[in-house]
C-alpha cells in the first residue's frame, strides 16, 4: 500500500477536524459565523453542491456521452475527496445531534473509506473492489438523503 498526495491531504485534514472537535478547540470567528443563519444557508448550500458535484463520476460512467471525461472527472472527484474535511469544517465544527451526528459519521467513515481507494491499496482483488465501491457509493447514497433530509427540516422549520 503506498499513501498518495490526495490521501495524505485528506488524512491530514480529517484528523485536524476530529481534533478540534475531540478537543473543543475553535476558532472563534468561524465559530460566530456559523452561529449566523445566513451563513448557515450558504456555507450547507456550497456543501450541498460539493456532494450534488461529487457525483458527477457516477455519471460520467453510466453515460455514455459523458464516458470520455470520466478520467478527468475522477481526478476531481477525488481532490474534491480530500478537500471535504475543510468543507465540512466551515458548514461546522461539531457533529451535530441525532440525525446530523449520523450524517456527520457516515460523512467521516465515507472519506475514510475513499483515502484508501484502490489507487491506494494497489489490489486487483475483484471482491475487494466491489466490496470498497458497494461501500463508498451506499454511504454516499445515504450521505445524500440524510443532506436533502436536512435541507428539507431546515427549511421547513425556518
Amino acid at each position: 500500500m503506498k499513501i498518495n498526495k490526495l490521501t495524505s491531504i485528506g488524512l491530514l485534514l480529517l484528523f485536524l477536524y476530529l481534533t478540534q472537535f475531540i478537543l473543543g478547540l475553535k476558532w472563534e470567528w468561524l465559530y460566530k459565523m456559523q452561529q449566523e443563519e445566513i451563513y448557515k444557508r450558504w456555507s450547507g448550500l456550497g456543501l450541498a453542491l460539493f456532494i450534488v458535484i461529487q457525483w458527477l463520476l457516477t455519471f460520467s460512467r453510466i453515460i455514455n456521452k459523458l464516458k470520455k471525461y470520466s478520467f478527468k472527472v475522477t481526478n476531481l472527484h477525488k481532490w474534491f475527496g480530500a478537500l471535504s474535511p475543510l468543507l465540512f469544517y466551515m458548514h461546522s465544527m461539531s457533529f451535530g445531534y441525532g440525525y446530523l451526528m449520523l450524517l456527520t459519521y457516515i460523512f467521516i467513515i465515507n472519506n475514510f473509506i475513499g483515502y484508501f481507494n484502490l489507487d491506494v491499496i494497489k489490489s486487483t482483488n475483484e471482491v475487494l473492489f466491489k466490496g470498497w465501491m458497494i461501500t463508498h457509493v451506499a454511504f454516499s447514497m445515504v450521505i445524500t438523503l440524510l443532506m436533502v433530509f436536512h435541507i428539507s427540516m431546515v427549511f421547513y422549520y425556518k
